[in-house]
């Protein structure tokens, strides 16, 4: 086994229109890296977190230290501890799952370091336990497609039943991060509070059953017709500044199928082709600057692969995206993403 080891954990983005809390899929840019080292004291040790300033040491109170945990109760052990180093890649708060990319990147070290014996379940278990304390709920579709890779269908949360959906060699994801914040606890309360009629819950059931009949066919046609959500999407639009205009903006660019990316500020977009997906991009992004904000944007494929260990040495400046660079600074907020 080894004795120190790096895993990066891919971001993710959640819902996908309709799915509130059952759809996810992975991002290949950007992600958490979580570096990890066997030691012989139990328990588990946070060294240093780097990228985002309102993160503590505390294994107790940091994601990463608290799935790492769980992961150890999990593993053979022999009494051995670890130290980990987080190393956020992306601001938190922002739709992009960072609270569950740093959840799973310490189960996913801690695994790697004592055996790898936890299968993919009991990895998105122990991460589940990060992600609660981040937001309140253990909701998978963050920390499922980051674990898995590809897109993920959260079928149930207790018992676990996970399916991974195919995804079309063709589909490209779009992803537009403002320089705006939306806070979790916010845009969930929001949710919670909200009554909804059996018309807009039978909307978003037809949508769902049409999105993953749509990945299963390779139909992007269809899958641009189901991203629509009568539920979530209305009350938290007014969360994310000039999303209107910028969903209008991604449409008339020729996207699939536009929406909130968890609890935003974040939007996603789907395309047909490298070229679609840079000119929907490009639009959304010209719709945030004339709002007055700035953005950030990752385009390209679905990750397949999820978390896993990567080389010892940081990942080049020039291997990232244009998101990575841009991110870097990490405006830290606080919360979840979902």
């Amino acid at each position: 086994m080894p004795d120190r080891v790096r895993v990066f954990a891919p971001a993710t983005a959640s819902n996908l229109g309709p799915g509130f809390d059952v759809l996810g899929l992975a991002l290949e840019r950007p992600g958490d890296v979580v570096e990890a080292e066997a030691c012989d004291r139990p328990g588990v040790e946070i060294v240093e977190v780097t990228g985002a300033d309102s993160l503590n040491t505390n294994p107790r109170e940091n994601v990463v230290g608290i799935a790492a945990a769980a992961a150890l109760e999990r593993l053979p052990a022999d009494g051995r501890g670890v130290r980990l180093w987080l190393h956020k890649q992306m601001p938190l708060g922002s739709g992009l799952g960072s609270s569950a990319a740093s959840s799973v990147g310490g189960a996913v070290a801690v695994n790697a370091l004592f055996g790898g014996a936890l299968s993919s379940d009991d990895l998105v278990a122990c991460a589940l336990r990060g992600e609660a304390a981040a937001s309140g709920t253990a909701h998978a579709d963050n920390v499922a497609p980051s674990v898995l890779g590809g897109i993920v269908l959260i079928r149930s949360s207790d018992p676990l039943d996970l399916i991974r959906l195919p995804v079309p060699d063709t589909l490209r994801v779009v992803l537009v991060h403002p320089h705006a914040r939306v806070l979790t606890a916010e845009a969930r309360r929001r949710v919670a509070e909200r009554s909804f009629s059996i018309g807009q819950a039978v909307a978003n059931l037809g949508n769902v059953a049409a999105l993953v009949t749509a990945l299963h066919r390779g139909d992007l046609a269809m899958l641009g017709r189901s991203i629509q959500d009568a539920l979530v999407e209305p009350i938290r639009a007014p969360l994310v500044p000039a999303f209107a205009e910028v969903k209008r903006a991604a449409l008339d660019a020729g996207a699939l199928g536009c929406s909130i990316s968890g609890s935003g500020p974040s939007v996603l977009a789907f395309a047909g082709s490298d070229a679609a997906a840079d000119a929907v991009a490009e639009a959304m992004q010209a719709a945030f600057t004339a709002a007055g904000l700035g953005s950030d944007r990752y385009v390209g494929p679905v990750n397949r692969a999820g978390a896993g260990v990567v080389g010892a040495k940081p990942i080049p400046t020039d291997r990232l995206g244009a998101l990575d660079r841009a991110l870097e600074s990490n405006r830290p907020t606080s919360g979840a993403d979902s």
